[in-house]
């Protein structure tokens, strides 16, 4: 596992390459979801997840900018047309964007903090403790 600091750009794609990023900037509230947005689009229990300034990404990669699809209806989600893989969540006006962690080439460090949604979580996978208040994270 490599060292990373919360200012060094991190990189990541989906499963073919197509759609490919840079992002810079510190890394906010690591997380899993067990919502069932989450839950169906990843085809599994959970998605992990960490955001970021909107400003320090970058798309790069043949594919440049992932699809959209709105899942809520201010939120969508982008996703590679080729290979399917899910990258972000965006928020309409936010200045933040979500990435996924899977997504990311290294996702060292960034460790949940809480899950999302627990409530709508599978009953045979023990749920992320919530350890935001021990370590600074918000709600």
């Amino acid at each position: 596992m490599s060292e990373t600091s919360e200012d060094t750009p991190r990189s990541g794609g989906c499963l073919c390459r197509r759609i490919q990023f840079t992002v810079a900037g510190a890394p906010d509230y690591p997380h899993t979801c067990s919502c069932t947005h989450c839950q169906k689009l990843s085809g599994g229990p959970v998605m992990a997840w960490a955001s970021f300034p909107v400003s320090g990404l970058t798309w790069t990669g043949p594919g440049r900018e992932p699809t959209w699809h709105y899942t809520w209806p201010d939120s969508r989600r982008g996703f590679c047309p080729s290979c399917g893989s899910h990258l972000c969540a965006l928020d309409d006006g936010s200045d933040s964007i979500a990435l996924t962690l899977s997504a990311m080439d290294d996702a060292s460090g960034l460790i949940p903090v809480n899950q999302s949604y627990r409530h709508d979580a599978v009953p045979w996978l023990a749920p992320v403790p919530d350890i935001r208040h021990t370590h600074g994270g918000e709600a």
